[in-house]
């Protein structure tokens, strides 16, 4: 499958993206931002100018690629977005830009993430910065949405966590009732987006809870057993000189590995 980009058309230029509460600094200027080839490119441009990110954030941009990445997903204002696996926050603080006030983002991650996570996600919300943003700590398999009441549900770096128990406890879902989950909270037409570590062709589910890597045929097999229609795939994380086999957190490899990014659609 070749590798695409997808762009939605939905904002309405550089004045919709000021309403969003992003401001551009001083590397990206008004008149740059309106030289962009649609309004969806230029809100994404002033959400990740904004002075308002953590530095932590700016920093990570070189590698992960945001501005490609959000314009795949394709991000409207007043959209409702299930954030799975949403970690510190990193693509909650872009989300909540990018669909505004009258939009919201459900920021979820297991209660078992706690240990690690510590206080992060609650110094990013301190003081109300992002007041659309919810926080969710249930299991994937239980998603905290209600029937079809989201736009987009977002996967990032985590469908191989369901063959991954933390710290030797239970399970974070059952691969199977999490996809019915997701297919479940979102809407008819509603939109998912998986970014996973790709691992190598045949690899076993089992490789999630080893290396942290999963074969992208496992997730195209779970999606499909739930009838969502395939849309597109991008290949802007791609990275070729990957070794499959080695774990993700190793030194070698950490925050380059190959990932791949997958966008499927819910039947209307």
């Amino acid at each position: 499958m070749a590798g695409v980009i997808f762009k939605s058309f939905a904002l309405a230029g550089f004045a919709s993206a000021v309403l969003l509460g992003c401001s551009p600094d001083q590397t990206t200027t008004p008149a740059e931002l309106a030289e962009k080839p649609d309004a969806s490119d230029r809100a994404i441009d002033a959400a990740l100018a904004s002075r308002q990110r953590p530095v932590e954030d700016r920093s990570d941009d070189d590698l992960r690629k945001p501005e490609s990445v959000l314009s795949f997903i394709g991000i409207e204002p007043g959209m409702t977005i299930f954030e799975m696996e949403a970690g510190r926050g990193y693509y909650t603080e872009l989300f909540s830009r990018l669909v505004g006030p009258d939009g919201q983002v459900i920021m979820q991650n297991p209660a078992a993430f706690d240990s690690f996570l510590g206080e992060v996600v609650e110094k990013r919300l301190a003081n109300n910065r992002l007041t659309n943003v919810r926080v969710s700590k249930s299991p994937f398999d239980d998603l905290d949405a209600e029937d079809a009441s989201v736009d987009i549900v977002t996967w990032i770096l985590g469908p191989h966590d369901l063959y991954f128990t933390p710290n030797g406890g239970t399970s974070l879902g059952d691969p199977v009732e999490t996809f019915a989950e997701i297919k479940r909270i979102l809407k008819p037409g509603g939109t998912f987006v998986v970014i996973d570590h790709r691992a190598a062709v045949g690899s076993p589910p089992t490789t999630g809870g080893t290396v942290h890597r999963i074969d992208p045929a496992i997730v195209l097999n779970l999606a499909t057993e739930q009838s969502f229609d395939f849309v597109g795939e991008s290949d802007v994380l791609h990275n070729s000189d990957d070794d499959y086999n080695m774990n993700v957190f190793d030194a070698s490899v950490r925050r380059k590995t190959d990932r791949f990014i997958l966008k499927f659609r819910k039947p209307e």
